[in-house]
């Protein structure tokens, strides 16, 4: 498929946008109006853009049905200060039923069933349930477009950041599977942040890896490592050698099984090397693979 944006209409766009785009953290963002009316309302079109200062984006888009714009996005131009909560599993229902656009002035607090805060710093409310809330001021706002589906990236600094103390792990970090994040997807779809779709990547070393393209071409052609076998080789530092301490029973039978047949010798050898990666010992893979060189 080949899409060029003005060929098909704008809400078929908008959801292959959200659909490949994904999943998105969503800002819940509290505002009050000029009159200290309350207003709740979530967006995907979010996420943090530095941390000195603190920056987050936001963009209540133009609606595509009526080119209208959002009571969040004429608050935020009349008070210039939000709330971002951030939502998580035990509020996700709550959240979507605060996204209804229920005429100016009724508070979606109330409607959704939310706790209104106090905040220490800005006039928007924060909300009790979420397990952070930033208080932000408005920076700027860049309009993207006049027409239905164009964004206004609101620019703030986060001011105060309030977290939970029973989301933190026993080193005051924030636990992913303790905050329980959700994310939206395309369509109706959501996806949550914590047990089995967690999991960890770790990032480069300080000093650089190899490479993909420096990996000996037998293992670079293997049929049976993935890319992301490749990637975790590839990011060693140097390709090490033969080591005369390593002793695996595994790999010692295969390499008795196999004497006369290099071919079946080599798949088992990557086979057992991806089962190792896949349970992060690289230097073992790294072993079992060269034994096969």
């Amino acid at each position: 498929m080949r899409i060029v944006p003005g060929e098909i209409k704008t809400a078929q766009l908008h959801a292959y946008l959200l659909g490949a785009v994904a999943p998105r953290p969503i800002c819940f963002a509290s505002t009050i109006d000029s009159e200290g009316n309350a207003n709740l309302s979530p967006f995907s079109f979010f996420n943090v853009f530095g941390s000195k200062p603190p920056i987050c984006i936001f963009s209540p888009a133009r609606r595509v049905r009526d080119n209208t714009i959002k009571h969040t996005l004429e608050n935020v131009y009349a008070t210039k200060e939000v709330v971002i909560n951030v939502v998580n599993y035990n509020i996700v229902q709550q959240a979507n039923l605060s996204s209804c656009e229920y005429p100016k002035g009724v508070d979606e607090f109330v409607k959704a069933g939310f706790t209104p805060v106090k905040s220490d710093m800005v006039k928007p409310f924060r909300v009790k349930e979420s397990p952070v809330q930033l208080e932000c001021k408005l920076l700027q706002v860049i309009e993207t477009g006049k027409e239905g589906g164009a964004g206004n990236l609101v620019i703030c600094e986060v001011v105060c950041m309030h977290i939970d103390d029973n989301i933190l792990d026993e080193q005051g970090r924030i636990d992913p599977h303790k905050i329980d994040l959700v994310a939206r997807m395309g369509g109706d779809y959501y996806c949550r942040a914590s047990g089995s779709a967690v999991f960890e990547v770790h990032k480069p070393n300080v000093e650089l890896g190899v490479g993909v393209d420096a990996l000996p071409n037998a293992i670079r052609s293997s049929k049976m490592l993935s890319g992301n076998d490749l990637g975790m080789l590839g990011n060693c530092t140097s390709i090490p050698v033969v080591s005369d301490v390593f002793n695996d029973d595994r790999l010692s039978q295969i390499l008795r099984e196999y004497t006369h047949d290099e071919d079946a010798k080599k798949e088992a050898l990557h086979l057992y090397a991806k089962e190792l990666l896949e349970a992060k010992e690289v230097n073992k893979a790294w072993q079992v693979l060269l034994a096969g060189e």
